[in-house]
């Protein structure tokens, strides 16, 4: 076992295309692990670290109490720094704390969308994946991902913001701003300035995650993880 083992940290190492695709045939023949297993092992971590990511965001306070926190656009923060000074403060609170619950509430879609590109994903950009920079799979995700989970979550970015009312006191706020004589009228669109913040720190926390696989023994939860990644422990 220890040289099955070996044999995978050895090959492990190399780069170049010729080498990944006999990396196949030698993992095959030595009985180490098979492809399948590898891209098996890749996917693994992937909706592991999906899983947190999301999970841990679509939670209360998920995006408002953690480095994530969805603020105002510049536009909105030229708005309502007027506002404050003429006594209007509260609204912009109030503003940033259900923009960030629109954005808890659109996170708990994003799990089956990331799932559903994994589960495509081959055994080449699962190697591409294992043998490239630590946030490849995240990059891999964003790459895939990014055009449809924007499509996905800016329909439901904004029904969370309408149902927190945060699309309706966004207006309320322009429009008090609007009134303000001799100023440049504003109304950026609130719901894809959200999502697209929110898809940020989705892919960050991801990132996290995959890195935390990638360098921490202990997040590996798996067997099939533990071999796989065996490598990066030398």
């Amino acid at each position: 076992m220890i040289k099955k083992f070996g044999l995978l940290l050895v090959i492990l190492q190399f780069t170049a295309c010729t080498e990944l695709q006999n990396l196949a045939g030698t993992l095959a023949e030595s009985g180490a692990l098979t492809n399948a297993q590898i891209g098996q092992g890749l996917k693994d971590a992937l909706e592991i670290g999906i899983g947190k990511g999301s999970d841990r965001l679509s939670m209360t306070d998920g995006y408002l109490k953690s480095q994530y926190k969805v603020l105002l656009p510049p536009e909105a923060q030229k708005v309502t720094k007027k506002l404050r000074d003429l006594g209007f403060g509260q609204l912009e609170d109030k503003l940033i704390q259900r923009i960030n619950r629109g954005a808890e509430d659109a996170a708990k879609k994003a799990k089956p969308i990331f799932v559903s590109a994994i589960k495509s994903m081959s055994f080449d950009d699962a190697m591409n994946i294992l043998m490239g920079e630590k946030n490849s799979a995240t990059n891999f995700l964003n790459n895939s991902t990014r055009t449809s989970l924007y499509n996905e979550f800016s329909p439901v970015i904004n029904n969370s913001l309408d149902k927190v009312e945060a699309n309706k006191l966004w207006s309320e706020i322009v429009d008090k701003y609007n009134k303000i004589p001799f100023i440049t009228k504003v109304n950026p669109d609130l719901g894809d300035y959200v999502t697209n913040q929110a898809l940020n720190g989705l892919f960050s926390m991801v990132e996290k995650e995959e890195l935390n696989i990638r360098s921490n023994v202990s997040a590996r939860s798996t067997d099939l993880l533990k071999k796989v990644f065996a490598k990066q422990d030398n």
